[in-house]
């Protein structure tokens, strides 16, 4: 890596229990949401993501707005989306948005845009899922030509055509970094190289040497795309507390509840205690003391050789205090500690 690695938190807003064991209404979560924010800044992280989901389980369906009121709190942290669900929005407003949450935050706005795994937002917008796949590509063709600043001239089959037509505001250092989200395609980190944009790897299952082949692939790709080296990072979910024993009980229950609640929307097996532990052990829940966390964050690292590294902090209905502890060790334990066991080599 030629740069220093970034260390950073996501959260798509899980709704949280309260102190009486309820959850709590979206607005109390939202307003969580950023203080959590607020502290990932204090304490050194150097990114954090929101995501966009359109389901009671989640309470963050606009991005750009909660990351604007988090912008107005904080002074460095770059913030960003985790993913925007590009397919089912218009690129022109996308852009728009972050290119005005860049001039808020003083050029901190990052973008990391994706298909989504989750499709309420298809029915809820008026798209077709059947035009799951074209959706995402014209527009993230369109957004790749945005990128650019440049008056542009585009046409698709999925939006109205573009006539060197210009877009405002600009982004005053002339450049937005943007991602593209990848769980596990080989096409799509292709196209994330095609455009030369960044790649994001979401990696929840399973063990980070199982994207080393993706890594190589999207170098290789940027490299015959003609695009200068880009930066790759990874997404992974987890929780920090003062003991591992701490961690794995305080984050069992609500990550267990989550995934059996998702898994039968899409006709997985219940999550069973064992299959979480093996995942904490061997594969990509990061879960534990900070040392246990910053020894597994850094081989991942070095594995795949990524840029950035991204925990998703929030695990289902994960209170908030425990959410706000679990920040406080990632930045004053876990970053500190990643660094200097990659330094040692």
């Amino acid at each position: 890596m030629d740069k220093p690695l970034e260390l950073g938190l996501d959260t798509f807003g899980d709704v949280t229990l309260g102190a009486d064991g309820k959850p709590l209404p979206h607005d109390k979560v939202i307003r969580d949401v950023v203080e959590e924010a607020v502290l990932a800044d204090k304490v050194g992280a150097a990114f954090f993501g929101v995501g966009e989901h359109h389901r009671s389980d989640f309470a963050i369906s606009a991005p750009e707005v909660i990351l604007a009121a988090i912008a107005a709190r904080t002074e460095k942290i770059h913030l960003g989306s985790a993913v925007t669900v590009l397919s089912s929005d218009d690129p022109v407003r996308v852009f728009q948005r972050f290119a005005t949450l860049d001039a808020v935050s003083n050029g901190r706005a990052e973008i990391i845009v994706g298909r989504g795994s989750f499709t309420e937002s298809f029915p809820l917008f008026g798209f077709p899922l059947e035009s799951y796949e074209l959706l995402f590509e014209e527009r993230l063709d369109l957004f790749a030509e945005l990128l650019t600043q440049r008056r542009i001239t585009w046409s698709g089959r999925t939006r109205a055509a573009l006539e060197e037509q210009a877009v405002f505001p600009r982004i005053a250092s002339g450049r937005l970094p943007t991602w593209v989200g990848v769980g596990g395609s080989p096409q799509s980190v292709v196209r994330a190289a095609k455009y030369g944009l960044d790649l994001m790897l979401a990696i929840i299952g399973g063990p980070a040497r199982r994207f080393s082949q993706y890594v190589s692939l999207y170098h290789r790709s940027m490299a015959e795309f003609g695009h200068a080296p880009g930066r790759v990072g990874m997404h992974s979910p987890g929780h920090i507390a003062d003991s591992d024993s701490q961690a794995i009980e305080q984050m069992w229950p609500h990550y267990r509840d989550m995934m059996t609640r998702i898994g039968a929307e899409r006709g997985w097996q219940p999550m069973g205690r064992d299959q979480y532990e093996h995942e904490v052990v061997h594969g990509s829940l990061y879960v534990g003391s900070p040392e246990t966390v910053a020894r597994k964050i850094a081989d991942a690292v070095k594995t795949l050789g990524v840029d950035r590294f991204d925990l998703k902090y929030s695990a289902g209905s994960l209170p908030h205090d425990q959410l706000m502890r679990c920040i406080e060790l990632y930045g004053t334990r876990v970053i500190p500690m990643v660094q200097e066991l990659l330094a040692a080599g």
